[in-house]
């Protein structure tokens, strides 16, 4: 079914476990079962359809590389599960505007704007006949991130947004996407067991249970440059706000909850640990309390979600479908246009991919 041409914006820790992953699973079968996919066989396409055509960065460690490089570059610290070949694909300056918080410049690495000229993104996405721009950049950017989404359309490739910047939930940017004849998807990357889902998934357990729910917390903590970004509240406010509605979409009273990023442990690197407690009344108004510690490696964790994401809006793509994303967004994203049960997101995805559901 042919190749699907993919640029990145942001060249942290998911970036390299996305690029690993096509590459770890490049030989997978068809009738492989894949930790981490939905599918091998995604609507025709498999992993290794994914072609990585550009790369945008501010980090001078990693401009001017192979992509296959620079994804291991400083300050990245993501665990190496997979060889990558040269990829012929130079990493290009993209530009800075908020991606950088003041906190985070020396972090980064961050390239002098008085000796690197940004490249003209949109050019070169048209240039590399893009399909899709994956956008990873830091948690807070949200002037580059419409930045990237405003380049997409101008080039005239598709957009999945995994951070939480509300642009394929926002109704105006997602009539802009449909008005051009592009996919969008997103906001803010779910991981395959991750806080979130898994928060969503001990709510469901309660609230189908006849549990009355009184409070919730989610509290995260990690040593990733992520964690480090987000130490500034101003940075993570979208953050909370796309952490929170997850969870209490699924309840049918308002409940006291408190969700979001709690600390930066520089020495956990990208291990993300995540405590998560629940306190309710069941018969009788009998106490009931749940607590949960979830230990992960952080930046894989999103991998899988990403490589399916990047075949369903292909498969936008060879169908003409324009606009938001209702399907994949609501299974991969924690903000998505519209917020649905895990399990009918599942359904509403399998059905797209057999195009019973146009979105």
């Amino acid at each position: 079914m042919g190749k699907i041409r993919v640029a990145i914006a942001g060249l942290g820790n998911c970036a390299s476990s996305l690029i690993q992953g096509v590459y770890y699973y490049y030989d997978a079968s068809r009738d492989e079962t894949v930790p981490g996919l939905m599918h091998v066989d995604f609507g025709g396409y498999y992993p290794r359809d994914i072609e990585f055509v550009a790369a945008f960065e501010v980090n001078r460690l990693k401009i001017g590389k192979d992509l296959s490089e620079a994804i291991f570059a400083k300050p990245n610290c993501v665990e190496r599960f997979a060889d990558v070949p040269e990829l012929g694909v130079e990493v290009l300056p993209g530009p800075i505007m908020d991606g950088v918080a003041p906190h985070m410049v020396e972090s980064f690495f961050c390239y002098d704007p008085k000796e690197v000229e940004p490249v003209d993104v949109a050019e070169v996405l048209r240039s590399a006949r893009a399909d899709v721009l994956i956008n990873f950049l830091p948690v807070g950017s949200a002037e580059a991130s419409r930045f990237y989404a405003e380049a997409a359309l101008e080039a005239g490739c598709a957009f999945a947004n995994c951070i939480p910047e509300f642009i394929a939930s926002d109704p105006v940017w997602a009539s802009r996407f449909e008005e051009a004849g592009l996919p969008v998807a997103g906001d803010d990357i779910k991981s395959q067991i991750g806080a979130t889902i898994l928060h969503r998934t001990l709510v469901n357990l309660l609230l189908d249970r006849g549990v009355k729910i009184d409070e919730t917390y989610q509290l995260n903590i990690g040593g990733n440059t992520d964690f480090e970004n987000m130490t500034v509240e101003e940075r993570l406010k979208t953050k909370r706000i796309s952490k929170t509605e997850a969870v209490t979409s699924l309840t049918p009273y308002k409940v006291p909850v408190r969700i979001g990023p709690s600390d930066y442990v520089p020495f956990l690197e990208d291990q993300k640990i995540c405590y998560i407690r629940l306190r309710g009344r069941k018969f009788g108004d009998m106490p009931v309390s749940l607590e949960v510690k979830l230990s992960v490696e952080d930046s894989p964790n999103s991998a899988g979600m990403v490589i399916d994401l990047i075949r369903a809006v292909k498969l936008a793509l060879d169908r003409k479908i324009s606009g938001p994303l209702i399907s994949i967004s609501s299974y991969a994203f924690k903000h998505p246009p519209t917020q649905v049960p895990d399990h009918v997101a599942r359904e509403w995805v399998e059905e797209y991919i057999q195009g019973k559901r146009e979105r």
